[in-house]
Order: C-alpha cells, then structure tokens, then sequence
C-alpha cells in the first residue's frame, strides 16, 4: 500500500533534515540531487521546514550567485539545547549542546563519600543548572544520564545500585523537577557502546561487544546493529561472573569474587604490586590502573627482547591457537601438558619475559581473556573491544595479548581491539543520545 500524502512528506522531511545534519548546509538543489525528489518536492519541504523553525538561510553557495537558488539552509542548532552526564562514584561532568552537537559548556564537581544523598544531589543539579546558563541555554530538550547499575527497561529508572551511592539513584528525578526537561538514564557500558559503535573503535561492526574497564568491570552487546539490554536490564553484567583463579564466589548483592575480582581497577592495581611495577599517580581523574597499563604497554613497546633480538610486534609473547581438548599434541604427536593461565609457557611457542612490564601485560591479558571468552562462548560477537580507561591505556599491546589468548580458548574467530574513545566514551554515547532522541522529535513536523 503507498504512503498516504501525509506520511511520504514526513518521510522527505526526515530525510532532508538527516542530510542537514550529516553534510551541513545546503541548497535547495543539493538537496534535489541528494534526495532524488523533484524540484516542487524539494520547495515545499523547504517551506515547511522554514515555517517549522527547523532549518533557516544560513548563507548562500558562491559569491558570483544570487537570489533563491543558492541560499544555504540549515538546520536551526539553537532550536533545542541537550545536556549530558556522565556519573561516577567520585562526581559528575556535564557538557551541554545545541541541537547539533556542537559542545557549548563542560563542567565537573567531586562529590565527596560523606557527602550525604542531598546535597550530593544539590552538587549535581546546581553543576547542570551552571552549566546550561554558561552555554546561553534557557531550557533544555533533553538530558541524559550516564550512570552505573541496572537500568529497568519498563520504567527507565536506576533500578539497582547494589555498593554505589544513594544519590544516584535519587538524581534523576531531581533534575526532572529542577530542569523541566525529558530525562534518560541509561547505563554507562551501554552509552559508550554506541559511541564506540557510532565514532570509535567499532564504526564497522554491526555486532560486537565492548568489555568495559575502569574502576570497575561491565559489558555491552551490540547485536545486529541493536543495543540489547535483556529482560530486566541486566545483559552484561560481567562483574558476577563466576570465574576460575578468584577465591570466593559472587552474590546476589556483590560481584566480589566474580571477574569484577580480576579486572576491575583495584585488581589491576594490585597485580601490578605482585611485579613490582609503580608509577607517579595520575594528575587527572583517571584510575591509576589506567595509568599502570599504559606505562607497561608503553615500556613493552619500546624495550627489545632480554636476548638482544629485534622488537617483538605487540601480542608476540601471547599465546598462540592451540587445539582443543585438554593436552595440546605438536607434529611429531609428543603431548605437551597444559599449565595454568598466566604461565608464559602455557602454550607452544612462547617463552617467559624477563621484563616485568611484558610479564605483567601477559597476566592481565590472562585474565581478561577469562571473562571474553566466556561472552565469545554465548554471543559468538567476532569482535570484542576493550573499553574504559583502562582499555585504551592498554592499547594494541594488550588487545594483541587477550585476542591471541582467546584463539587458544575459544575455536570461534574474534579479533580484540583496544577502545578509541576510553572514559570519555560515556558522555559522547550520552551525547549521542540526547541529540538522536530530540532529533526525533522535533524532526517530526506536525501534519499540515
């Protein structure tokens, strides 16, 4: 059945703002030539549009041309106005947009632990009404929340923030009463997926998994193209689970002892201890496990091998595939015993590292691999980025260590790549957001 008059002009209107977005200004005969519409086709959407605040003349297309023809229409930034927020256990950051993105504000505040739920509350708020009045924004669209925790996918609310401050739970329906704007929480691991997904390391994976590392541990699965959450918000979890070389098990109400006991920032940070490894603290807010790793895998990048041979190639002392089973056989059929995760020799074809920095790289990879092939076992996802702080810190020297790992593990073909966008990976995923959620609103003109 054809769309009724109705619905095709606002399909051609959505079409013609989506362009707007992505290519920035342009004229009427542009948007022909793009659009494959015809000419009064073109007209009439621009009038509508115009009539509707959403695109106006923003210029014309050459100095030599005059008149209709080459004015410039875009699409109106100051139409609505977006707040992001990224919360953390220790404070918040905010950056406020306009329609199009285009950062017009960004500010922090630390939030101390005795704080109280209140007036940690109060510091928050006040931080985005600040914020919103330096960018020049008398109201804002929308708002989205970043925050750690389960997200109930039936009202949208931070339903479990089992060991995180009451106050973040409590947030969001401030900011509602305070700041009469559409408010969205999501989880943290989600939003940096979609940036990921959408301008970092996974621009050309439909499906794949980020593996979130930072003061703690998550995961987010993008299937398909789709974000998917689970039936009560909980896909990716990763902290409870259950795995080897921990000393205890998870709970219903704490993830110690699960892989949250591996890889999360205070695991890595003492891992680092057990070799002697040490670096200045970092002067910014990032973990210092972040800035651990990246000191290794910067130390193992440049320091050659102990025996004088060139520079191995990132992930050259990770283990290789091996076959299944529980022995691995080499060509001559001699059996080769299977030794324990982090032991250099555990696979044929490496060989201990005297340096402590590759030795430790090695372990971590160990252990990260534990919990990815866990994923890769369930989602098969073919691509697994290592993100947060602490991922990127890492960079190709860890992602080549945990994929090398995991072809040994897993018979499923999975390529590891190391975050492009890190921490700030939460408040561009939040961003993101807020601007496709206004967009689609405010890109549906009313019916004429």
């Amino acid at each position: 059945m054809p769309a009724s008059p109705s619905t095709a002009r606002a399909i051609n209107d959505r079409l013609a703002l989506r362009l707007l977005q992505e290519e920035g200004p342009l004229t009427a005969g542009q948007l022909k030539q793009l659009t494959g519409l015809s000419r009064p086709t073109v007209a009439d959407l621009v009038e509508r549009l115009t009539e509707a605040g959403l695109i106006s003349v923003v210029g014309e297309s050459g100095e030599q041309r005059r008149g209709p023809n080459a004015r410039l229409y875009g699409i109106v930034a100051d139409r609505a106005y977006l707040a992001a927020l990224d919360v953390r256990t220790e404070g918040v950051t905010v950056v406020v947009t306009d329609l199009l993105g285009t950062e017009l504000a960004r500010a922090s505040v630390l939030v101390a632990d005795d704080a109280g739920t209140g007036p940690a509350v109060e510091q928050a708020v006040s931080l985005v009404e600040r914020a919103a009045k330096e960018a020049g924004a008398d109201r804002l669209h929308t708002m989205v929340v970043g925050a750690p925790g389960l997200i109930d996918p039936a009202t949208g609310e931070l339903r479990d923030s089992t060991g995180l401050p009451e106050w973040h739970r409590r947030l969001a329906a401030a900011l509602g009463e305070r700041l009469p704007a559409r408010v969205l929480v999501e989880n943290e691991t989600n939003l940096a997926a979609l940036a990921e997904q959408r301008d970092g390391a996974a621009r050309d994976r439909d499906t794949f998994v980020l593996l979130w590392l930072g003061l703690g541990t998550g995961a987010a699965v993008v299937l398909d193209g789709t974000l998917r959450r689970g039936a009560s918000g909980g896909t990716g979890e990763i902290g409870f689970l259950p795995v080897p070389g921990t000393t205890a098990l998870p709970s219903a109400t704490d993830c110690e002892g699960g892989f949250h006991s591996l890889g999360a920032a205070a695991a890595i940070d003492s891992l680092a201890r057990e070799y002697g490894l040490s670096v200045a603290a970092p002067a910014g807010n990032e973990p210092y496990a972040a800035t651990q790793v990246r000191a290794a895998a910067e130390a193992a990048t440049s320091r050659p091998p102990a025996d004088g041979s060139a520079a191995a190639p990132a992930g050259a002392n990770a283990p290789q595939a091996r076959p299944a089973g529980g022995a691995g056989a080499s060509s001559d059929g001699t059996v080769t015993p299977v030794l324990p995760l982090g032991d250099a020799r555990a696979i044929p074809g490496t060989r201990p590292s005297a340096d402590a920095h590759v030795r430790f790289l090695d372990a971590l990879a160990d252990r990260l691999a534990i919990g990815a092939a866990s994923v890769v076992a369930v989602l098969d996802p073919g691509c697994v980025v290592l993100g947060g702080e602490v991922g990127q810190a890492g960079g190709e020297e860890l992602a080549a260590r945990v994929e090398a790992r995991l072809a040994a593990l897993s018979p499923l073909p999975t390529e590891v790549r190391p975050s492009a966008l890190g921490g700030a990976a939460v408040l561009r995923g939040a961003l993101l957001m807020a601007r496709d959620t206004a967009q689609d609103e405010l890109f549906t003109p009313p019916p004429r």
